[in-house]
């Protein structure tokens, strides 16, 4: 049966770099804003750090170039509202816990949602700017959280992790053991296989990514991403 994401009401992500909403979520913003869902993407840095040539993307610009990758691939998936944290990139372990969480927590008390994404205390990837998110989206979450509002951390299933991880970690995407996290398909609280088009409209998202993208996409080309990105999955970390 395919999960019905009008169970997710308003959907806020609160993600780390641009691009992990894409990965990690792109199709659920998608059907969400389709479906007239109020979707809201928190960003917490520019992603300054992340460039893999530079020649062609220099670090000094590196935070304009992926703002605007990122602006461009929420357009492709309809989303509007759009808040950033500002904070540089690979930082966030180093921000004041009660300032990360306090800002998130501002931004959810506003939006109010009904269903809360983000990484687990893992941080999908080991990434510490990953993992200072997400413990600032549960703090706020558990602060600020209005009644009946769930809190949802990406998640990975085993057979994903068998399958397509090895094949990423060519680019060095998993940077510590135990990631991905796994969760049995039995214990997904979200399992959302997209449909054809929606994947269709995820891979343009993608590869609004140039900067991130380009090298992968390059060596593994479009189709393994269309598998190695068709299903978003979520685990269930609290409610209200």
């Amino acid at each position: 049966m395919m999960f019905d994401v009008r169970s997710l009401g308003t959907i806020l992500g609160v993600w780390a770099h641009p691009d992990d909403e894409t990965y990690l979520a792109a199709g659920l913003m998608a059907v969400g804003v389709r479906g007239g869902a109020r979707v809201v993407c928190v960003t917490a840095t520019r992603g300054q750090e992340g460039s893999w040539d530079q020649e062609r993307w220099p670090t000094a610009t590196m935070g304009q170039v992926r703002e605007a990758e990122l602006m461009e691939s929420l357009a492709i998936l309809g989303v509007t509202e759009h808040h950033w944290l500002d904070y540089y990139d690979g930082t966030c372990a180093d921000v004041p816990f009660e300032e990360g969480a306090g800002r998130v927590r501002a931004i959810l008390q506003e939006a109010a949602p009904d269903s809360v994404l983000t990484f687990g205390p893992d941080g999908m990837t080991g990434h510490a700017d990953h993992k200072a998110v997400s413990a600032w989206t549960t703090e706020a979450f558990n602060r600020g959280g209005k009644t009946g509002a769930r809190l949802y951390y990406a998640t990975q299933t085993p057979e994903w992790a068998a399958e397509i991880a090895p094949r990423m970690n060519v680019f060095n995407v998993f940077m510590e053991p135990g990631t991905p996290p796994t969760t049995p398909r039995d214990q997904l609280a979200i399992a959302f296989a997209l449909p054809p088009d929606v994947l269709e409209q995820k891979l343009k998202a993608i590869e609004a990514h140039v900067s991130q993208v380009e090298g992968m996409m390059a060596a593994f080309g479009p189709d393994y991403f269309r598998e190695a990105t068709g299903e978003e999955t979520f685990r269930l970390a609290g409610g209200r």
